[in-house]
């Protein structure tokens, strides 16, 4: 396996990380700007009222996505498997 190989790789693998992350990040910054907002608004600086919108909204994003991660993960693993000959000679 060439250097350049292992960089292929690497760089495929973290487009897909990307990919998977970013559906959880998005949602996640925007629910946190608006929770800002609204405690800038009414002066309220209580941690929990941030924290547990945000813990919900991402456990709500990854139950609902876990179809799509998953297939996605499987299709990439497969495009490994399927490519294994290529990279090992």
């Amino acid at each position: 396996m060439t250097p350049d190989m292992v960089a292929e790789l690497m760089r495929q693998l973290m487009k897909e990380c990307m990919i998977l992350a970013a559906p959880v990040l998005i949602a996640t910054v925007l629910l946190s700007f608006v929770l800002s907002l609204v405690q800038t608004l009414t002066s309220l600086q209580e941690q929990s009222l941030t924290s547990v919108p945000r813990l919900a909204a991402v456990a709500l994003i990854l139950l609902a996505g876990m179809p799509w991660f998953l297939g996605r993960m499987a299709a990439y693993t497969r495009l490994l498997f399927t490519d294994f000959q290529r990279f090992l000679g």
